[in-house]
């Protein structure tokens, strides 16, 4: 035992116990019991009993539930997309030689740090029906009559909740891909500007390539986090107008804790596994890829 614990690979299974038993116990043992009860009809204060795949084969009829699969698949397509090509822009700003770039870079990172629920609040009193500061300059601007009713209407819903999910992940892709920006050597650059390349060139044939890898961790966790939002579109819409921004994370818990129905709120989040595990499955082979990595043939 003595001779384990002093050895390298014991020293660190020793630092690793702690960790690994919090895992086991917080997210092991929860996704476990998530798929067991959606094998279940357990409901809030009664034990159910197996009933195989009766909650799935019922959700496979339920256009509530397909309105949720298509709404999640469209906001994370289209926040992903945004916060990438905005945050690129922004890493991209933010990597020259700016005055007080330190500041600038502190003041992005704000929306990522402000707690969830008081930005919802926040984007919850801008996009108000009746004292909407948008509709209120609009208005003043002589572009539209009457305030526009943002929450009320489904496509109008689905926008706001997007373009508040753009604003809190955008710093997130941003600096995570100025981090990346700051590895490349500038030495690079200047001798493809040496050679005549252009700035899009460069950009192409140098940048882009070597931030591949980068790109693909911070856009997988970029992904995961849309996929799984709860707290904005809880507190923004709850799921309305007429389910129009029910994600499957907010239908699985209306379902499951306002609704009672434990099992079938456990299968609409086992539904979410397979689209989670596609995200990672992309970032890890493509991390395994030398020719991202290393710029070469695999």
């Amino acid at each position: 035992m003595r001779r384990f614990v002093e050895s390298r690979n014991g020293l660190g299974f020793l630092f690793m116990l702690p960790a690994a038993v919090f895992l086991l116990c917080f997210l092991t043992y929860p996704l476990g019991l998530g798929v067991w009860l959606g094998f279940t009809d357990t409901t809030i204060g009664r034990n159910g009993v197996w009933i195989g795949f009766e909650n799935y084969t019922w959700l496979f009829d339920d256009p509530v539930f397909w309105l949720s699969v298509y709404n999640t698949i469209l906001y994370t397509f289209v926040a992903s997309v945004l916060k990438f090509a905005l945050g690129l822009w922004l890493a991209l700003i933010l990597n020259e030689h700016l005055p007080f770039k330190t500041v600038f870079r502190a003041i992005i990172l704000l929306p990522w740090v402000v707690p969830t629920v008081l930005s919802a609040l926040a984007f919850w009193w801008i996009y108000d029906s009746q004292f909407s500061i948008i509709s209120w300059v609009l208005m003043q601007w002589g572009w539209i009559d009457a305030p526009i009713n943002f929450l009320g209407d489904p496509n109008n819903a689905r926008a706001a909740v997007i373009a508040a999910n753009v604003w809190r992940g955008i710093p997130f892709v941003a600096i995570s891909l100025l981090a990346g920006l700051q590895t490349i050597p500038q030495s690079l650059n200047e001798a493809a500007a040496l050679d005549g390349a252009t700035s899009w060139q460069r950009f192409t044939k140098i940048t882009l390539p070597l931030l591949t890898p980068i790109i693909a961790v911070v856009m997988t966790f970029s992904v995961l986090f849309t996929f799984t939002d709860f707290q904005l579109i809880y507190v923004l819409t709850r799921g309305g107008p007429v389910n129009a921004t029910h994600l499957m994370a907010t239908l699985s818990f209306q379902r499951a804790i306002p609704g009672g129905q434990l099992g079938e709120g456990a299968a609409i989040a086992v539904a979410m596994i397979p689209f989670l595990l596609a995200a990672i499955l992309f970032s890890f082979f493509g991390l395994q890829r030398r020719k991202w990595q290393q710029g070469g043939n695999d």
